[in-house]
């Protein structure tokens, strides 16, 4: 159908068409996601969508409609600078939708969702491009999408201690991965709000969280060396991984909220999570690591004379 077509059920409430099947209408609203015009994409097909899933239109095909839009999570994946990152990108966003709505209704069994969860995964840490903002195209956003979809894991009362800290490994191993991309739209703190999902979820200790936070600070350490470096340092990879890690001190030491659309988020985020205090002291040891002469506490002048 046609632009003016979805314009026209947007500005008449956003209802299922009376005229078509849902079906034939969810087809091509999710054929849309992939779409280079920002305006066929984020402006009708991912609201669309993302209200008919708010209002329980497929509570009863929840199931379907995440099996259906997983395997664009593998469209073009490995192409780096072209359109096919829109499919994977929104598709990401759209099962972090689905997923938000089990969250909330307990629609779905465990295999469904922890079989999304290994599509996402194996996704997240392959994909290429990091683009956010794309001139003309509008929002790429992979890694922030992608970060968006590991938080709505992170909540799933289908994932246990095991699948919380496979999250949190994929996580450092997006943020370890060399790329030629300097993040620049909130990546950084996405991914660390998804840190603090999965911590907020209590199930992962000290002795898991400590030595994930010692791999990522090994990343940005400086190279042992003086003078002519062969490289750029730090590369933009290093730097995604300091922001990360220092978008991650700032949300553990001010704290986070949950989301008001959640409603399992209120208890989730009521109280810090265990062990703050121990994990804000671990990421400012890996900050410091760094650049070691800075964040540190000021040292008393001795007086001239």
């Amino acid at each position: 159908m046609s632009e003016a077509y979805w314009q026209s059920v947007m500005q008449s409430g956003m209802d299922v068409p009376a005229d078509r099947g849902l079906d034939e209408c969810t087809v091509e609203l999710v054929e849309m996601l992939g779409h280079p015009n920002p305006r066929t994409r984020e402006d009708l097909a991912y609201p669309l969508l993302t209200t008919w899933i708010t209002r329980g239109v497929y509570d009863q095909l929840l199931s379907g409609l995440g099996d259906g839009i997983a395997p664009g999570l593998r469209y073009g994946l490995g192409h780096d600078g072209d359109v096919s990152v829109m499919r994977r990108s929104y598709s990401a966003l759209m099962l972090a939708e689905i997923i938000g709505r089990d969250n909330n209704e307990h629609l779905m069994s465990s295999e469904s969702v922890l079989d999304w969860g290994d599509r996402a995964t194996a996704w997240y840490v392959r994909e290429q491009d990091q683009r956010g903002w794309v001139p003309e195209m509008g929002w790429a956003n992979a890694i922030a999408h992608g970060a968006d979809l590991l938080a709505a894991l992170a909540r799933s009362r289908h994932f246990g201690r095991l699948e919380l800290t496979v999250l949190l490994d994929v996580i450092a191993d997006r943020v370890l991965t060399p790329t030629s991309y300097i993040w620049r739209h909130g990546e950084d703190d996405r991914l660390a709000y998804a840190v603090m999902t999965l911590l907020h979820r209590n199930e992962l200790d000290p002795v898991i969280v400590e030595p994930w936070l010692a791999r990522l600070g090994q990343g940005i350490k400086p190279p042992q060396t003086r003078g002519h470096l062969e490289a750029e340092w730090p590369s933009p990879g290093v730097r995604n991984a300091s922001s990360f890690l220092r978008a991650l001190h700032l949300q553990l030491a001010l704290g986070v909220q949950g989301r008001d659309d959640l409603r399992a988020d209120a208890e989730l985020f009521a109280e810090q999570p265990a062990h703050r205090a121990d994990l804000i002291l671990a990421v400012l040891d890996q900050i410091r690591a760094e650049q070691p002469w800075l964040y540190r506490p000021t040292t008393r002048a001795r007086p001239l004379g």
